[in-house]
């Protein structure tokens, strides 16, 4: 696989990762799509790895999101300077602390947020708790697997 086919797919991972904070676009399966396209450019044992992993994640990924009690988005946490402190933190946290920092970063960013839009500790804390009841632990484990997904992909295609 070329270089140009490898960064259509990274473009294509990166748009799926944003996809997933975006309400109606269908991120995960932008990033599943990218890394099957991958596998069957590029016929090798790893990428067929990459993709069965990637399949068993997001189908488990699904299962937890079904799990969570299910509510609504409310327009009041999915305002775009939220979504973007959300997705920012994840990244953020994802590249500090390899892997699991991703979750603390999607927290970290939400409380940010409604920090400097409220002011106050106490309201920045219930506006997150708030945020992770009304939909933001569902958009958290969507997001968190394709990070995984991204991150085995780039793994892969550095290493393998």
């Amino acid at each position: 696989m070329g270089v140009w086919d490898l960064v259509l797919v990274g473009l294509v991972l990166l748009l799926g990762l944003c996809g997933v904070l975006v309400p109606g676009v269908p991120g995960s399966w932008l990033v599943w799509a990218a890394v099957m396209w991958w596998a069957v450019q590029d016929p090798q044992p790893v990428a067929w790895w990459v993709l069965v992993g990637s399949t068993v994640a997001l189908f488990l990924s699904q299962v937890v999101r079904w799990a969570l009690p299910p509510r609504r988005l409310r327009p009041s946490w999915a305002g775009r300077r939220v979504v973007v402190y959300a997705g920012a933190g994840s990244f953020l946290g994802f590249v500090l602390v390899p892997v699991l920092g991703s979750i603390p970063g999607f927290m970290a960013g939400i409380y940010l947020a409604e920090r400097l839009r409220l002011g106050r500790h106490g309201d920045a804390r219930a506006a997150l708790r708030t945020v992770m009841r009304s939909g933001g632990s569902s958009v958290l484990a969507e997001l968190f697997t394709c990070q995984l997904i991204a991150g085995a992909w780039v793994g892969a295609v550095i290493w393998g």
